[in-house]
């Protein structure tokens, strides 16, 4: 083998290694079976919520998933293989590649990592099920609120009880 062509690869590797090290989540899905327009489909809506997906040689992939201690990943790089890497939130990748795979049954979602945890497929399909971080940040928030609500209510009881006028809740 060339020079050149052992320098290319090791360049993807590097860059392989830098999306694992990147990404928040990395989930390894196959594809075999799926036609352009699914793919192109998949990749816009993988996209619109800023993961990356590619597809890389699975030899390559092995080699930069041993460099940065993911070996996991290993025994399901066979066949034909892509990558989606969740770069601000890392519920995404699995819930989009979930509900595309509800239609799409040639897209297998194989295994993956979500915050530096290795998760089998079954996992990864629960981290699916979780809602987004605005979803999450709503159920938070309405967990925060409910108990003020209550001390607000039961201080207008109180107010109400002494026939006093209190300022309205919420």
């Amino acid at each position: 083998m060339s020079k050149e062509i052992i320098e290319a690869k090791q360049q993807v590797v590097s860059e392989i290694a830098e999306s694992f090290k990147a990404a928040q989540s990395s989930i390894v899905v196959e594809y075999r079976g799926l036609t352009v327009a699914d793919m192109t489909e998949l990749r816009k809506a993988l996209r619109a919520e800023n993961v990356g997906f590619k597809v890389y040689k699975n030899k390559l992939v092995q080699r930069a998933a041993e460099q940065e201690g993911m070996n996991e990943l290993n025994e399901f790089l066979v066949g034909p293989n892509a990558i989606a890497f969740g770069h601000e939130d890392a519920v995404a990748p699995a819930r989009i590649l979930a509900e595309f795979a509800k239609g799409h049954e040639a897209l297998v979602i194989k295994a993956g990592y979500v915050e530096g945890k290795f998760l089998p497929q079954e996992e990864v399909m629960a981290v699916a099920k979780l809602p987004n971080r605005e979803g999450m940040y709503s159920m938070l928030l309405a967990c925060m609120k409910e108990p003020v609500a209550k001390v607000a209510r039961v201080l207008q009881a109180v107010a109400d009880a002494r026939g006093e006028a209190a300022p309205a809740a919420e």
